[in-house]
């Protein structure tokens, strides 16, 4: 998938974001989010690029890249510095220290892996904890926990070549979870803390945040498709026929909604239990009040929310995407490719953007069903 947008001053009401044109092709040469036919990952981004430039009328040669799949994974280190000044304020060299050493003792773990995001998930001066940003503060210790996201160094290379091959230079990456969940959950919700869940076809990806601030991202290898799979099996039927059962085109006595609902049911409750065992191996002292939020081209299969809801105890419910009446982007598939330009604007980069009339943003994912 490809958006591209650009940021428009209004005289009223300040900046907004315009959607200009939209690109869709099926994400061929891929499995569980990993290169396995280069030529045709190729094809399909200059297939969703060609769409893309024609219903916006200008040439992409720049964009941002979102990256996904199984080899997306999490590391965490913590990281001190001895505070500098003799009147024991902190300054921006104790943080890049504390920086710094965390980034050492994690090391380690990034063997043949790539850091997409480096995240601090707390702070504390002499043993306690600081809310938001100590620069400036007073102590004697620093002391700054670290979140990392990263992903196999070889997929994330073969990935970015097959996008370089389609004649786009990219400008930064990003990794898909997060990149949803800019447009797909509210500030109200990260405060209090939530999970985005998004069901894929081969993958179950998830980020959560409390108090603002994502603090893990993972992927299991099970989506969608391992319903269409077990549907298959349990009437011995074709998997395209199977597909059909599930998305509920084919009704009848051969076919009994009990069973399919239950073999649907079966499927999901492995899926949250995994998510469940995940959230309590992060060790949060309570529950994540706003819920888990359910997106993705899996999420309307059977009754996923009352599953959820049950699996989790938790509040569940089906991801919102918010749009203006005028967008050319009508479902909530589209929420890493909107949410990855969204932040290619807007974002914190390294990259200068000010030279750049719109921002590009790429969903290389095995494609939704």
């Amino acid at each position: 998938m490809v958006v591209i947008e650009e940021v428009i001053d209004k005289r009223i009401g300040g900046r907004h974001i315009r959607i200009l044109g939209t690109g869709l092709a099926e994400s061929k040469g891929l499995r569980h989010g990993y290169i396995v036919n280069t030529e045709e990952v190729t094809a399909s981004i200059r297939e969703a690029k060609r769409q893309a430039e024609s219903s916006a009328r200008i040439p992409i040669r720049t964009g941002f890249l979102a990256v996904g799949g199984i080899s997306l994974d999490e590391a965490r280190a913590t990281g001190f510095a001895i505070i500098s000044r003799a009147d024991q304020e902190i300054t921006a060299l104790d943080l890049e220290k504390a920086s710094k050493a965390a980034r050492e003792a994690a090391a380690p773990g990034f063997l043949n892996r790539h850091v997409l995001h480096s995240i601090p998930l707390e702070y504390r001066v002499d043993g306690s904890k600081v809310l938001g940003d100590p620069l400036g503060m007073k102590g004697v210790r620093l002391e700054i926990d670290y979140l990392y996201i990263t992903c196999l160094a070889q997929h994330q290379e073969a990935l970015a070549k097959a996008v370089e091959d389609a004649d786009i230079e990219i400008i930064d990456q990003m990794a898909s979870p997060l990149a949803g969940s800019y447009v797909l959950l509210e500030g109200d919700q990260k405060m209090k803390g939530c999970v985005l869940a998004n069901i894929g076809a081969e993958t179950v990806s998830i980020v959560v945040y409390d108090e603002g601030i994502p603090i893990s991202v993972k992927v299991f290898p099970v989506g969608s498709s391992h319903i269409t799979d077990d549907i298959a099996l349990g009437f011995r039927i074709s998997l395209e026929e199977a597909e059909r059962v599930k998305l509920g085109r084919l009704s009848g006595q051969m076919y009994s909604r009990k069973k399919v609902d239950d073999l649907v049911a079966k499927r999901l409750e492995i899926m949250f239990t995994l998510i469940d065992k995940h959230i309590k191996s992060l060790g949060r002292r309570g529950p994540l009040p706003a819920g888990i939020i359910i997106s993705g081209g899996g999420s309307g299969v059977g009754s996923i929310s009352d599953i959820a809801r049950g699996s989790l105890k938790l509040p569940a419910r089906l991801a919102e995407f918010r749009l203006s009446s005028d967008t050319k982007i009508r479902d909530a598939t589209w929420a890493v490719a909107y949410g990855l330009a969204l932040w290619g604007l807007t974002g914190d980069t390294s990259a200068p953007k000010k030279n750049f009339r719109a921002a590009i943003g790429k969903f290389l994912q095995q494609f939704l069903p």
